[in-house]
């Protein structure tokens, strides 16, 4: 087995940087779990406020989102496991950070969305 010299935090460097870029397009899978749990669970726990448009259920957002979360979540994974064996990360440690830096872009515009409130 051919073990790489190359010092270690560059290759980890590279796998954030393509996390925080596929965190750009995960905003609509973000948003559509957001807007399923806000509508349906979470408000029938009372812990939000169920969008008052919205009345034609829950099938037609699990046929929208179901698609475009696994097709997502997909395309994440096949980025992410050639990149998590090149780095001296634990696996643990790698699919953490790696889920952070994905999520980072939609806290950023979370962040961004709370601040002109």
């Amino acid at each position: 087995m051919k073990t790489s010299t190359a010092p270690a935090w560059p290759r980890v460097g590279l796998s954030l940087i393509v996390n925080v870029l596929l965190g750009v397009p995960a905003v609509v899978p973000a948003f559509l779990l957001w807007y399923f749990a806000s509508n349906w669970p979470l408000a029938e726990l009372g812990w939000t406020q169920r969008e008052p448009t919205e009345n034609d259920g829950v099938l037609p957002w699990v046929m929208l989102a179901t698609p475009v979360l696994i097709l997502f979540g997909l395309i994440w994974w096949l980025a992410n496991w050639p990149l998590r064996h090149r780095t001296p990360l634990t696996r643990g440690t790698y699919w953490l950070l790696s889920a952070a830096a994905t999520a980072l872009p939609t806290l950023l515009l979370i962040v961004i969305s709370v601040g002109k409130n």
